[in-house]
């Protein structure tokens, strides 16, 4: 089932998600329908605070950025040709790295794209679907799009990266998206 995206602006985006038990009610079926609802929205990671839940899941998959990459830019990223994981109560161990810049957006703040400066690497701790531990380091544009969903379940967005003044430029378009003012062609819910 696809699910809505929340907006900018609905409160679980600024909430700390806590860590599930194996035993969460329906988890295999939410782990689908958060997949299911980053294609459909043409994501490549979701955060199930995305979704309205307070819980520390993140899915993403870098493979579909390299996939339609052009010619010219084949193996400018070290983590070609990308990763598909789902991220069960994830934590970071370090940042590894030098700091490097990339265009980011969010499904949950549309039409607003930014430059976001973070490390080239991380290392986190975490569980699969199966409650599996996992202690892995990602690197590249997975360990961009891992970063960037794991500040999510931190209660964190990319917007918080950029500049103050930069962000007063966007408080118009911010405040646009959490009064439902944006056009996108996926489901979304918006702030009461």
């Amino acid at each position: 089932m696809i699910l809505p995206i929340v907006a900018y602006g609905t409160p679980v985006l600024r909430k700390i998600a806590q860590d599930i038990a194996p035993d969460y009610p329906n988890l295999q079926k939410f782990i689908d329908d958060m997949w299911e609802t980053m294609y459909a929205s043409n994501g490549v990671g979701l955060a199930a605070p995305q979704v309205n839940k307070d819980i520390r899941i993140f899915v993403m998959d870098s493979t579909q950025i390299f996939a339609n990459q052009d010619e010219e830019d084949k193996g400018k990223y070290p983590d070609e040709p990308g990763t598909k994981k789902i991220f069960i109560n994830a934590h970071v161990k370090e940042f590894i790295g030098t700091d490097w810049s990339y265009n980011e957006g969010c499904l949950s703040i549309p039409k607003i794209r930014e430059d976001i400066t973070r490390p080239e690497q991380i290392t986190l701790t975490y569980l699969d679907e199966n409650f599996e531990e996992h202690t892995e380091t990602f690197t590249g544009i997975s360990a961009r799009i891992i970063q960037h969903e794991y500040d999510h379940i931190e209660g964190k967005l990319f917007i918080d990266r950029i500049k103050p003044f930069k962000r007063k430029l966007l408080q118009g378009r911010l405040a646009d998206i959490s009064k439902g003012k944006v056009q996108v062609d996926y489901k979304m819910s918006f702030p009461k």
